[in-house]
């Protein structure tokens, strides 16, 4: 039981360093983090946002005021003129869009960042309500942050290019419409973003007619963030990627929103395998004491301590080598030093043979696979659960028939106190004496005194 506890006070130590290990790892990745994205916004540009235009135009009507007032018994009636404006709405009546995007992951410290360039090309429709002709003031909204427009372009339908006036979140055109009449415009530029797109096809919930988005991606992945309104129609076609939503009259204040694909971080990543390694080490402890019992190998609690420090190299190399290298070249350098180290140093009181076969192959189960199995999202509770019985269902086998009494040196009797006989002739005599009987008399009579 010392030996045991020893062991333990070991694997209780080495947990302990690893979870010091890992808050510094899920420290440097929410820090860095937080502000490498926002480096990376700075660069690249942030999530880009989309909005629908808006078209208004300033109604002005005359209203009169008669106003009555009695000065030394006489009545006298004022009327006084009065221009009211007010700004009336003109309907969007058609949206079609296409957008095309072009994915570039980009790495800053321990994660990655998905950023693209989106090429956006809209034609929108609208409408004059009113019977008179009306100079109407179209706003197309812009972001403000860190964005920049290439090649922006305001047009009437297959006309020339349109004069705008630039602000802060918008460009606006003036059009002259005629009683009823539509115009088609053409909004298209070239911009750059990080991680999502959005576009809002209307302000609040407002009606959507006639809505046509398209967009194509040089990404197969492509996922929808919650509250966003999914594709009517969508297909992986080889490394690309096309959707399209479609309505012919919504109500709705959702958006349409695509959430770039991520690559895995190696940052996050690192963390977890690292607070998950006392859950390793405790595997690879209990399967490599269990085998060096059947074999009746001796392990000093020392030899335990040496293979632990040399789990914990492969977290600790892992952590900072991600940094310099990509997560998988660094993933297996780390994995091929720490197994050079356990097995070299078994081999010296274990022999060749136990260090490969025995602790070898159990580090490669219980070390390397155990954290590769973080690799799959979503799959990582299942394959440590399967290993998990996998192994008891081994180690049962490989036990079964194990006395453990002469395994471990217990030689007390099933239910009685240590160091007393198990039933039956205990220790066994030797030669022929083993199977004498003794006299019931001389049973009962007790010890002779011995006289020196």
């Amino acid at each position: 039981m010392k030996r045991f506890g020893s062991i333990l006070a070991i694997w209780v130590g080495c947990a302990f360093a690893w979870m010091v290990l890992g808050s510094t790892l899920t420290v440097r990745s929410g820090e860095m983090s937080s502000s490498l994205r926002s480096e990376v916004h700075r660069l690249w540009g942030p999530e880009g946002v989309q909005r629908a235009p808006t078209a208004t135009y300033t109604a002005v009507t005359l209203s009169e005021e008669t106003e009555t007032t009695t000065v030394d018994g006489a009545t006298r009636q004022t009327t006084t003129q009065r221009q009211e404006r007010e700004v009336i709405d003109v309907p969007l009546t058609q949206s079609h869009l296409r957008a095309e995007f072009e994915l570039e992951q980009r790495q800053k410290g321990l994660n990655w960042f998905p950023t693209y360039d989106v090429t956006f090309r809209g034609l929108y429709r609208f409408v004059n309500p009113s019977d008179q002709p009306q100079q109407v003031r179209v706003v197309i909204p812009l972001m403000q942050d860190n964005v920049g427009y290439d090649n922006f372009v305001v047009r009437r339908a297959g006309g020339p290019e349109l004069p705008f006036t630039i602000t802060p979140d918008a460009a606006t055109v003036e059009q002259p419409f005629a009683p009823g009449e539509d115009i088609a415009l053409e909004v298209a530029y070239r911009t750059r973003g990080t991680s999502s797109w959005t576009y809002h096809m209307a302000q609040g919930n407002g009606r959507v007619r006639d809505f046509r988005l398209e967009v194509d991606t040089d990404f197969p992945d492509v996922d929808f963030p919650p509250g966003s309104l999914s594709p009517s129609e969508h297909a992986t076609r080889g490394e690309r990627w096309h959707g399209e939503w479609r309505f012919d009259s919504l109500i709705s204040s959702a958006p349409v929103a695509l959430q770039l694909p991520e690559q895995l971080n190696p940052g996050p990543l690192a963390s977890r395998i690292t607070f998950f390694a006392p859950v390793s080490l405790l595997f690879f402890f209990f399967v490599v004491a269990v085998l060096a019992t059947v074999q009746k190998r001796a392990l000093h609690p020392m030899h335990y301590f040496m293979i632990g420090c040399a789990f914990f190299a492969f977290h600790l190399l892992f952590a900072y080598l991600v940094d310099h290298v990509p997560v998988t070249a660094s993933f297996a350098l780390s994995a091929l030093v720490s197994v050079l180290l356990v097995v070299s140093y078994a081999r010296l009181f274990v022999g060749w043979r136990f260090a490969l076969r025995e602790v070898g192959i159990s580090q490669v189960l219980y070390l390397v696979l155990f954290s590769y199995s973080f690799f799959w999202e979503g799959f990582t509770g299942l394959a440590i659960t399967l290993g998990a019985i996998a192994t008891l269902f081994v180690m049962m086998q490989v036990t079964g028939r194990l006395d453990w009494g002469q395994a471990t040196g217990d030689t007390r009797a099933p239910g009685g106190p240590a160091g007393s006989p198990p039933p039956g002739d205990w220790p066994p005599r030797a030669g022929a004496e083993a199977d004498d009987e003794v006299p019931l008399d001389a049973a009962l009579s007790g010890p002779k005194p011995v006289s020196f």
